[in-house]
């Protein structure tokens, strides 16, 4: 499918509902970064904004990029409302094109998933790539579907984490996997609604 069949549907996900005035943090970013000192972060498919917002709040520089245009737009206004305006660069993006320019201590990439064509594995290797020395590359995806993803196809398979990790095919000489399970939470959708989900968390570091 074309890039602008992608455009027009994440922007029309974003249009059909309410824009997020305080969207939280994923909570696997909350966990794994809470301890660690801030610096320079790349959030990777932003959505509405929680986890640049939470990360901005903890003192990081955030880039936060994403394929609609309705999402940053959304997300730069509510960065500016929220006082953060100077610790969140949000920008359109369509990484199965290009990557974002830099150098980064966090690559954050929470449940990266679309009906569209994606090289992920491609994206992933980028992003680790991008890592300072001591970075490190949080990806976070859907190992089941809560009842109010936009996926509901009950024969959807979702890799699991060392699946991940070996597709993106680092060298285990200059990348460490220092996390690489399958816990389960109590989410809440943006209906309100809770369900019991699986994530499937890989956390790599850049060592050398």
């Amino acid at each position: 499918m074309s890039a602008i069949d992608a455009v027009t549907f994440w922007d029309e996900v974003y249009v059909s509902r309410l824009a997020a005035t305080g969207p939280r943090p994923n909570a696997r970013l909350a966990e794994t970064v809470a301890g660690l000192s801030p610096g320079d972060a790349l959030d990777l498919g932003c959505g509405d904004g929680g986890d640049a917002l939470w990360l901005a709040g903890q003192g990081w520089q955030v880039m936060a990029v994403d394929i609609s245009g309705v999402a940053v737009k959304r997300l730069v206004a509510l960065a500016g409302a929220h006082g953060l305006g100077d610790r969140v660069t949000a920008v359109r993006h369509d990484l199965d094109t290009s990557f974002p320019h830099g150098e980064f201590d966090l690559v954050c990439a929470h449940y990266l998933h679309t009906p569209f064509d994606l090289d992920r594995a491609a994206v992933l290797r980028s992003a680790a790539h991008g890592l300072r020395l001591g970075g490190r590359l949080l990806v976070v995806d859907h190992g089941s579907a809560a009842p109010w993803s936009w996926n509901q196809d009950p024969d959807v398979r979702y890799p699991s984490p060392q699946e991940v990790a070996s597709g993106i095919a680092l060298d285990a000489a200059t990348w460490t996997v220092e996390r690489a399970d399958t816990p389960r939470r109590v989410a809440t959708g943006p209906d309100g609604r809770t369900a019991e989900v699986t994530d499937h968390v890989l956390l790599i570091r850049r060592t050398a």
